[in-house]
């Protein structure tokens, strides 16, 4: 993934991660990140809601898990 993306690469991105992948750039990016500002971090937060309650608890927690934290 290049260092510089667009909002439509980043709503794209987002789009098609896993929850686990999203749940791993939620917890490890840095204090500031533009992934969880403005209308891009409003995606981002529907997205994982929606990706979390499709694939349940158990998955959730095994996802944490997997990241370590």
């Amino acid at each position: 993934m290049s260092p510089i993306m667009t909002k439509e690469q980043m709503k794209t991105w987002i789009d098609g991660a896993s929850y686990e992948q999203l749940l791993a750039r939620w917890r490890n990016a840095p204090i500031g990140s533009t992934w969880f500002q403005g209308d891009i971090g409003e995606h981002y937060e529907h997205v994982m809601r929606v990706k979390r309650s499709l694939i349940g608890e158990a998955a959730h927690v095994e996802a944490s898990k997997s990241i370590g934290w």
